[in-house]
């Protein structure tokens, strides 16, 4: 039998092992950071000096900023708030079902299980303003294609984030559901939901904060909103009309935010 001193050697040796290896892996990360920051140009400093004059006379022309369209305004915003708003819906209706079968602990078959998790990341790898464009060409200008889009992008992250938080629960109460003699849907209604419903919750919250700022930037490829009126703005070059956007779209995210806050904590 090994002594005291040989265990306790042994536990230093494999804690050294584990140390190197953690910080093998650290300088990996920072290198491939840093090869990606020069291979981006960030490291040319020459190239920051010379757009200096041209970031300071940008500067100076939105500054101060000009609200005196902000009435114009209010329509937009509130085309926004509600884009945001009905796409987090849409986005919760389809991606609950698809990511029930996307966890291996509710999926009928590993084959359902695999193809619902290839159709999940297909609509993640796609990003909202390309499918803004594909939108506006099918249906027209206006907010319904911010809707779609948004809606269609985030099934593929929200049923992510669901799938995972679904495969992580506690087996237990599965499995005396299933031997108490349980459907399927009756295991689903009881023993998974109760367990994950906090967490879909907060994710939930988190994708509708995130979908206020999509879809400023959707209105730019005409889907509605108030990216419709910064994108005019920008091409007018009335810079400091597009800082007072800017600031609106700023306040408006600060208040989704405290919104988004306030309703997790109410939910807990």
């Amino acid at each position: 039998m090994k002594s005291a001193s040989q265990t306790f050697d042994a536990i230093l040796a494999d804690q050294r092992r584990s140390a190197l290896r953690g910080a093998g892996l650290v300088a990996l990360i920072v290198a491939a950071c840093i090869a990606a920051l020069a291979a981006t140009g960030f490291f040319d400093a020459q190239r920051f000096i010379e757009s200096g004059p041209a970031i300071s006379t940008l500067a100076s022309e939105m500054v101060p900023p000009d609200f005196s369209r902000w009435r114009t305004w209010l329509r937009p915003l509130l085309d926004t708030l509600a884009m945001s708003i009905a796409g987090t819906a849409l986005a919760v209706v389809f991606s609950l079902p698809l990511a029930l079968l996307a966890a291996p602990n509710t999926s009928p078959h590993p084959a359902v299980y695999l193809a619902v998790r290839t159709l999940l990341a297909f609509l993640r790898s796609v990003p909202e303003i390309i499918l803004g464009v594909l939108f506006v060409a099918a249906v027209g200008f206006g907010a319904l294609p911010g809707v779609l889009a948004l809606a269609l992008h985030s099934v593929g992250m929200v049923g992510k984030f669901y799938a995972e938080a679904i495969e992580h629960v506690d087996p237990k109460p599965l499995e005396a559901a299933r031997a108490a003699g349980a459907t399927p849907m009756q295991v689903i209604m009881h023993a998974v939901l109760p367990q994950v419903l906090p967490q879909l919750t907060d994710v939930t919250i988190y994708r509708w904060e995130y979908h206020f700022r999509a879809s400023a930037v959707l209105g730019i490829v005409g889907a509605g909103g108030i990216g419709f009126e910064l994108i005019a703005a920008l091409r007018l070059l009335n810079y400091d009309q597009v800082s007072a956007i800017l600031l609106s779209i700023l306040a408006c995210v600060v208040m989704v935010d405290s919104v988004g806050a306030y309703l997790r904590k109410s939910l807990k």
